[in-house]
């Protein structure tokens, strides 16, 4: 598992990076999205992912790569956003965006070690298609969840959800770095 935790903290540092230069471009203007508009956004990432993996022609010269990394940032964002609320006008500097983001990650690694040492790695052997239609599955509940209000009889909460979604994300990396 020391592998897995070397290969996640690397797909993190370039997650990470590119959260920090789009936080130098265009400041905290995320912080004003409420968490329907960033599960969407993540939604339409993961179905232009579910796209290409169908789709024999491409039309827009992005790969999968980057739209994993998009879901990974928008996830940890609603991580963020769930603990912080909603605001008005950007309210982060950058310092304070790296601190909440880099929480948000260290608990999602945690928690991913904790479950990867139960199921035994599980995820290697999964295909990059399945764990794109795990991530379009937990959005799928997000969205119910989110319609219901956040109430929920025997489910986990919303940021579980998007926990997996990051995790699974990063496996998907794992796999496509290994291709």
């Amino acid at each position: 598992m020391s592998n897995t935790s070397e290969q996640y903290d690397a797909i993190i540092k370039k997650c990470r990076d590119l959260f920090i230069n789009k936080m130098k471009d265009y400041g905290s203007a995320w912080r004003i999205l409420r968490l329907p508009s960033l599960t969407d956004q993540i939604f339409i990432k993961a179905q232009r992912i579910r796209g290409l993996q169908q789709n024999a022609v491409q039309k827009v010269d992005e790969g999968q790569v980057s739209e994993f990394i998009g879901i990974i940032n928008y996830c940890a964002m609603a991580l963020v956003q769930l603990e912080k609320g909603i605001v008005e006008q950007p309210d982060l500097t950058l310092e304070e965006a790296i601190v909440l983001y880099d929480s948000k990650i260290a608990t999602t690694k945690s928690l991913m070690m904790d479950k990867n040492h139960d199921y035994g790695e599980a995820w290697r052997d999964m295909r990059v298609s399945s764990l794109t239609d795990l991530i379009l599955q937990k959005l799928l509940r997000v969205k119910q969840i989110e319609d219901n209000q956040g109430k929920t009889l025997v489910s986990e909460g919303i940021d579980a959800n998007y926990q997996d979604m990051i995790n699974y994300a990063i496996f998907a990396l794992i796999h496509l770095g290994e291709s």
